[in-house]
């Protein structure tokens, strides 16, 4: 199977996770800035899961660009991220409703699973690409996939002393995300086949 319809498939998921998403914001009571003031831990969870929503849609979308075809190997592996994924409105949600240790750590594990679900994604690309497949020699260390889930795991434990510390391992790791990851696009651009040049 080409990769577009798999790309498709999940592009739909991600748009659609994003709309139920903004749909759990409570529009403030009343036309005053003191009411959108008291809004603003829902509008600040809501921008945060939407920039982890943003930074998977674009490593995907990366990661299927070294990839010329999808085995069925990699259908399952890319469900369960999409799994992961679409519990996050209801972890934000809940974290928004209520804003305690409980609800912090459980955004965090939710968190950490899909960052593992993206994780075994890409080994199940790399098992059918064989041992010097685009995507392995793409990834190099891929320091940023490993030193992500012990921030996950600093912020579930931190929480247990302060919500905020266990916030701000989540901004932290998303920060990091946010800095353009060009490693797939340096491949492509170095192994691309120059353009002919015609008469």
């Amino acid at each position: 199977m080409t990769t577009s319809r798999l790309e498709a498939f999940s592009d739909a998921v991600l748009a659609i996770i994003i709309t139920i998403m903004v749909l759990e914001l409570e529009v403030p009571p009343e036309p005053t800035l003191q009411a959108l003031a008291e809004s603003a831990t829902g509008l600040l969870t809501y921008l945060l899961s939407f920039v982890y929503l943003g930074i998977y849609w674009n490593n995907h979308h990366h990661l299927f660009q070294l990839v010329d075809r999808v085995r069925g190997g990699v259908l399952w592996p890319n469900l369960h991220l999409l799994f992961w994924l679409s519990l996050i409105p209801f972890t934000t949600a809940w974290m928004d409703e209520h804003f305690g240790t409980i609800p912090v750590m459980v955004y965090g594990v939710n968190l950490l699973l899909a960052a593992a679900a993206f994780y075994l994604l890409q080994l199940s690309v790399m098992r059918g690409g064989g041992p010097d497949n685009a995507l392995r020699q793409a990834l190099g260390r891929d320091l940023k996939g490993k030193i992500s889930p012990l921030i996950y795991l600093s912020g579930i434990i931190g929480s247990l002393l302060w919500v905020w510390v266990g916030i701000a391992a989540y901004v932290l790791v998303a920060a990091i995300w946010l800095v353009p990851d060009r490693r797939m696009e340096h491949y492509i651009d170095a192994h691309q086949e120059p353009p002919t040049l015609r008469p």
